[in-house]
Protein backbone atom coordinates (compact mmCIF):
# COMPACT_ATOMS: atom_id res chain seq x y z
CA UNK A 1 0.00 0.00 0.00
CA UNK A 2 3.09 2.83 0.89
CA UNK A 3 4.33 1.92 -2.79
CA UNK A 4 1.09 2.59 -4.46
CA UNK A 5 0.43 5.49 -1.92
CA UNK A 6 4.19 6.92 -2.67
CA UNK A 7 3.13 6.36 -6.47
CA UNK A 8 5.09 3.71 -7.81
CA UNK A 9 2.91 1.57 -10.38
CA UNK A 10 0.99 -1.40 -9.84
CA UNK A 11 2.47 -3.31 -12.36
CA UNK A 12 6.08 -2.59 -10.57
CA UNK A 13 5.07 -3.53 -7.95
CA UNK A 14 3.30 -7.03 -8.87
CA UNK A 15 7.09 -7.28 -10.99
CA UNK A 16 9.09 -6.62 -7.12
CA UNK A 17 6.84 -9.25 -5.42
CA UNK A 18 7.62 -12.23 -8.35
CA UNK A 19 3.75 -12.14 -8.98
CA UNK A 20 2.61 -13.37 -12.68
CA UNK A 21 -0.16 -11.03 -13.37
CA UNK A 22 -1.41 -7.67 -11.49
CA UNK A 23 -4.64 -9.45 -10.42
CA UNK A 24 -2.53 -11.24 -8.13
CA UNK A 25 -1.25 -8.38 -6.93
CA UNK A 26 -4.54 -6.70 -7.35
CA UNK A 27 -5.80 -9.12 -4.69
CA UNK A 28 -3.50 -7.87 -1.89
CA UNK A 29 -4.14 -4.38 -2.19
CA UNK A 30 -7.06 -2.60 0.70
CA UNK A 31 -7.38 0.99 -0.10
CA UNK A 32 -7.50 3.10 3.06
CA UNK A 33 -9.89 5.97 3.74
CA UNK A 34 -7.33 8.54 2.74
CA UNK A 35 -6.71 7.04 -1.01
CA UNK A 36 -10.57 6.61 -0.98
CA UNK A 37 -10.93 10.28 -0.58
CA UNK A 38 -8.42 11.16 -2.83
CA UNK A 39 -9.64 9.22 -5.60
CA UNK A 40 -13.16 10.45 -4.61
CA UNK A 41 -11.67 14.88 -4.76
CA UNK A 42 -10.82 14.08 -8.18
CA UNK A 43 -14.03 13.61 -9.15
CA UNK A 44 -16.18 15.99 -10.73
CA UNK A 45 -19.90 16.21 -10.32
CA UNK A 46 -21.99 15.69 -13.68
CA UNK A 47 -23.32 18.26 -14.58
CA UNK A 48 -27.26 17.62 -15.77
CA UNK A 49 -29.22 19.68 -17.94
CA UNK A 50 -33.09 18.89 -18.40
CA UNK A 51 -34.69 19.74 -21.67
CA UNK A 52 -36.59 23.04 -21.47
CA UNK A 53 -39.82 22.40 -22.91
CA UNK A 54 -40.85 24.69 -26.17
CA UNK A 55 -44.15 24.96 -27.23
CA UNK A 56 -44.34 23.75 -30.98
CA UNK A 57 -46.36 26.15 -32.55
CA UNK A 58 -48.21 22.84 -34.80
CA UNK A 59 -49.33 22.00 -31.73
CA UNK A 60 -50.71 24.76 -29.68
CA UNK A 61 -52.29 26.00 -32.77
CA UNK A 62 -54.26 22.48 -32.74
CA UNK A 63 -54.89 22.71 -29.43
CA UNK A 64 -56.24 25.80 -29.69
CA UNK A 65 -58.83 24.90 -32.44
CA UNK A 66 -60.16 22.13 -29.44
Amino acid sequence: MHLLQSGVDLSVIAMWLGHESIETTHQYLDADLATKKRALDRLHSPTVRRPGRKAQPRLVAFLRRL
